[in-house]
C-alpha cells in the first residue's frame, strides 16, 4: 500500500515538473513554438522596415558573432522606431554609429609592448 502511495506521489510530482518546464502537453509546445515564430517574423518585418539592405546585412553578421549584442541593438532600434526617432530607413553608416554608441569608445583594444632591457656587464 505504501508503494502505491509513493508511486502516486512520484507521478503527481512528475506532472508538476513537466507542467513547469513545458514538457507536458504537446499542444502547448506547438502553441509556444508558433508564438515564438510569429514574434520572430514580426521582429524581422519591423527591422526590414527600419533598416536598408546593407544595414540589415551588417546586423545579421553581427548576430552571428555576438548574438547578445545584436539582440540589444535590435531592441534599441525597435524602441527608437516606436518613439518616432527614426524617420527614414537607417543606412549602414548610421547603424555603425549606433553600434559605436552601444559598445562605447572606451572598449577600444590597445596593445602595449614592453621590451625587456638586457643588462650588459661589459658596459660598466
Amino acid at each position: 500500500m505504501e508503494e502505491d502511495g509513493l508511486a502516486a506521489l512520484r507521478a503527481k510530482r512528475m506532472q508538476e515538473l513537466q507542467g513547469q518546464f513545458g514538457a507536458g502537453d504537446p499542444d502547448e509546445q506547438k502553441k509556444r513554438k508558433q508564438q515564438q515564430e510569429q514574434q520572430q517574423e514580426m521582429l524581422h518585418s519591423m527591422l526590414s522596415q527600419i533598416l536598408d539592405q546593407n544595414a540589415r546585412a551588417r546586423l545579421n553578421s553581427i548576430a552571428l558573432v555576438k548574438p547578445e549584442k545584436a539582440k540589444q541593438v535590435e531592441a534599441m532600434l525597435i524602441t527608437m522606431a516606436q518613439r518616432g526617432q527614426i524617420a527614414d530607413k537607417m543606412t549602414e553608416s548610421q547603424l555603425v554609429g549606433l553600434l559605436e554608441q552601444v559598445s562605447g569608445k572606451s572598449q577600444k583594444t590597445t596593445v602595449k609592448f614592453e621590451r625587456r632591457r638586457v643588462m650588459d656587464s661589459d658596459s660598466d
